[in-house]
This record gives C-alpha cells, structure tokens and sequence, in this order.
C-alpha cells in the first residue's frame, strides 16, 4: 500500500510533535518533515515531494496564506489542509483563494482529521462541521442581503472588511499593523484605506477616526 506523505507546518513544537505521534498511528500516512515557518515548508517540498501539506495559517516569516499561495502556483497537484485554530470565514475564503483544498480547526477528534486527509487525496474538498456551518451562514446572509432594497438614507455602503479596516484605523493602527493581523500585504490595506476614503468623501485619518466615533464603530476613550 502507497503511503501518503506529509509534511506538517506549524511554529509550535509541542503541536508538531503531537500531531506527528497522531499521524503516525495510522499505518497509511508517513510524515516526512516538519516546519516551524513556511521558509522550511517550500524548501522541503522541493526536495521531498510530498502528496500533502498541513499547515496553520498563523506562521512567522512567510504565514499560510502566502505559503499556500506560493505552493499552488509552483506545484498546482499538491494537497494543502489547514490546519488551524481560527474560525473565522475571512480567513476560511483567503485560504480557499489562495488554492487550500481543506480547513480543519485543531479541536477536531483524531477520526475527523484522518479523514480529511483521505478525501483531500481522493480529489475531494472537506470542511470541519463547523466550518461548514460558518460558510453555509454567510452564503445565506450575503444572498439575503443581495435582495434587500437599497437604503434611501444616502449613507456610503461599506463593506465586512472595510467596516474591519476602519476600525483598525481608528484605533490607531498603521497600515503594516493592519496588514499583519488581517494576513495581507500593505498594498491591498492601502487600496481599501483609499477606497474608504473615496466612499466617505474624506482626506485625512482624523476624519476617518471621526467618523468612525460617530457611527459607532469604535467608542472614545476618556
């Protein structure tokens, strides 16, 4: 029998550790590296060709977003399973984009994961359950929202991650700050800054942090 390998990406060596003894206990899977950041995951790929990577998204130097992003565009066949203790659907859509073909959240039982794995080498896609939910909510929000009427109230329409940024801003946040804790690049934080910007019909952050005070998306300190 062909062994799945895999390589596990993680910058926690109590996780790596665990979750290789897991692996290891199911006679179809070997694991043949491990990584604490996503520098060692492309290095290791190259040279050892594994059928699957299991990567957290939160990494240093190069986080799983990017790696997953970098990866599919080297080696389009390669599997990739977050592996994750983030449950939010921003995160789940940007793993999706960047060409993930499964999220499963760290609390899963040994069974959930070991068939994640096995349906992501099969060619299928897999979803924790709750996952699935959160997906299942915002489709049908978002479809909701589509058949709503437009408000008469002249007020700009902002977006989910605009609305995020925003409030961001208004903390005081810097566009790098911003970009890290949201895991994208600087560029696209300054292209919603300005798009923003243009939406509110304002020039300066003090505005923006104004604004942001008057609607409610942050309070005033003191």
């Amino acid at each position: 029998m062909k062994k799945i390998k895999i390589i596990i990406a993680d910058d926690h060596d109590v996780v790596r550790t665990g979750l290789g003894l897991l692996l290891k206990s199911n006679p179809e899977f070997v694991i043949i590296g491990e990584a604490k950041d996503g520098d060692e995951v492309i290095d290791m790929v190259g040279r050892s060709k594994p059928d699957i990577i299991l990567t957290d998204i939160s990494m240093p130097k190069i986080n799983g977003i990017e790696l997953t992003r970098t990866l599919k565009q080297t080696y389009p066949e390669l599997k990739i399973l977050v592996f994750t203790v983030h449950e939010n659907e921003e995160y789940v859509y940007q793993m999706i984009r960047a060409g993930a073909n499964g999220y499963v959240l760290k609390n899963a039982d040994k069974d959930e994961l070991f068939h994640a794995i096995q349906a992501i080498i099969a060619g299928e896609w897999f979803f924790s359950t709750n996952i699935s939910k959160l997906l299942i909510k915002d489709y049908i929000d978002r479809s909701r929202n589509e058949l709503l009427p437009a408000k008469e109230s002249g007020e700009p329409h902002l977006t989910k991650r605009e609305i995020e940024i925003l409030q961001y801003i208004a903390e005081g946040f810097t566009n790098v700050q911003i970009a890290e804790k949201l895991f994208l690049s600087v560029r696209t934080i300054n292209t919603h800054r300005n798009n923003l910007m243009q939406k509110l019909n304002i020039h300066e952050t003090a505005s923006l942090v104004r604004y942001a005070m008057q609607r409610g998306i942050v309070k005033a300190e003191g």
